[in-house]
């Protein structure tokens, strides 16, 4: 049997009684609101303590979400409106151009020995593991659309995609890649569970064009996410027609 997927926008509730804990559930800094997004998303689909996350979110603006899941989202507690869930199930085929926006943890792994896996670092930072901390600011601004076109373009030889050669252009102008954008780049700190040292996520906001090589395939990457820190709002592909 064939599962459905959904794709949903919810909203924040303006009205009483969500207005009023308004900036309980949503803070004011960008990382606490993340982490409170996080479990506000969570009371959508936890209908069971040992339920596992089945779904892709990522904020919109402040206090709207854009939620992919493989259930529909159930509002057990009056705190959001929810626009009517759409089937996810795009028809596309090879060659298809397509533009999408994309928050990301993209990490990388580097080799600690013959079969030894290191731990995942990100993608920016790992690129800047050796300048100097002075230096940090200004190189990792010349290098964020390197390391992004690089990361995507591995990502879409895997998951049935392509970025359109001018992005895959290591030699050209930075300020001027055209199909592949970056918007922003961040590292969020988050609270653990334990109480010991924060966890840092190293945040990329994208935007661009790409070209579908497997459609089959790049649906289902779709919905299973990109990156890592999906339950942190990241990894969920927003696409349209080019």
């Amino acid at each position: 049997m064939t599962t459905q997927t959904y794709l949903s926008r919810v909203s924040l509730r303006s009205d009483v009684p969500a207005a009023a804990l308004r900036e309980l559930l949503l803070p004011i800094g960008e990382d606490q609101r993340v982490a409170s997004a996080h479990r506000l998303i969570w009371t959508l689909f936890a209908d069971s303590p040992d339920r596992a996350r089945d779904f892709l979110w990522r904020e919109g603006r402040p206090g709207e979400f854009y939620v992919l899941s493989e259930r529909e989202p159930h509002d057990r507690h009056d705190l959001f409106s929810v626009d009517p869930p759409q089937i996810f199930a795009p028809s596309l085929r090879t060659g298809d151009h397509l533009s999408f926006v994309l928050r990301v943890n993209a990490t990388i792994s580097r080799s600690r020995g013959p079969g030894i896996r290191g731990k995942p670092c990100d993608i920016v930072m790992d690129a800047i593991h050796n300048t100097p901390r002075a230096s940090r600011a200004e190189v990792r601004k010349c290098l964020l659309n390197q390391v992004a076109i690089k990361w995507m373009s591995e990502r879409g030889a895997k998951c049935g995609f392509a970025l359109p050669e001018q992005a895959n252009d290591e030699n050209a102008d930075p300020m001027h890649l055209g199909p592949l954008q970056v918007l922003g780049y961040r590292t969020m700190r988050m609270d653990r569970r334990n109480g010991k040292q924060k966890l840092s996520v190293g945040v990329l906001d994208l935007q661009g064009e790409l070209e579908v090589r497997d459609p089959t395939l790049f649906i289902t990457s779709v919905k299973d996410g990109f990156g890592r820190a999906k339950a942190f709002g990241c990894g969920l592909m927003l696409i349209k027609r080019a």
